[in-house]
C-alpha cells in the first residue's frame, strides 16, 4: 500500500485523465498495424504503462480517503441511532429547562420573602415617634 498523498484537495485531474487513456490504448490496439510494427509496439507499451500508472495512483489515492469503511446499510443504522440521541436530548433539555424555570420561580419568591424579613429586622423600631 502506498503511503498518504500530500494533496490538500480532490485532484479530478487525476481521475479525469484515465478515460483518454484507456481510450488511447484502445485507439492503438485497434489500428490497423495493430502491433506488427516496432514503432507500434513501443507506442501501445508507452500508453499501457502511462495508464497502468495514472490507475495506481489514483487507487492509491482513493484508497487513503477518509471514510466509506460502512456499508450503506451500516451507515443508515448509525444516523437513524444519532436521530435518537438528539431526540433524546432535546427531552432532556426540554426537562431541564421546566426544571430550572420552576426552580427559579421557587428562588424568586423565597428571595422576595427573605427581602421582606431582612427589612423588617434592620428597620430600626421607634419607640415612642423617637430615632
Amino acid at each position: 500500500m502506498a503511503s498518504t498523498p500530500e494533496w490538500t484537495s480532490l485532484p479530478t485531474i487525476l481521475f479525469d485523465g484515465l478515460l483518454p487513456k484507456l481510450a488511447m490504448v484502445l485507439e492503438l490496439t485497434q489500428k490497423a498495424e495493430g502491433t506488427a510494427t516496432p514503432v507500434a509496439k513501443q507506442a501501445l507499451l508507452h500508453a499501457t504503462n502511462d495508464f497502468r500508472h495514472a490507475l495506481t495512483q489514483a487507487k492509491d489515492y482513493a484508497s487513503t480517503l477518509a471514510g466509506g469503511d460502512l456499508l450503506v446499510e451500516e451507515q443508515d443504522s448509525v444516523v437513524a441511532m444519532l436521530e435518537m440521541l438528539k431526540q433524546h436530548k432535546q427531552q432532556q433539555l426540554i426537562q431541564f429547562a421546566l426544571e430550572v424555570g420552576s426552580l427559579s420561580t421557587i428562588a424568586i419568591s423565597n428571595t422576595s420573602s427573605k427581602m421582606e424579613i431582612d427589612s423588617t429586622a434592620s428597620t430600626p423600631f421607634a419607640s415612642g415617634g423617637q430615632l
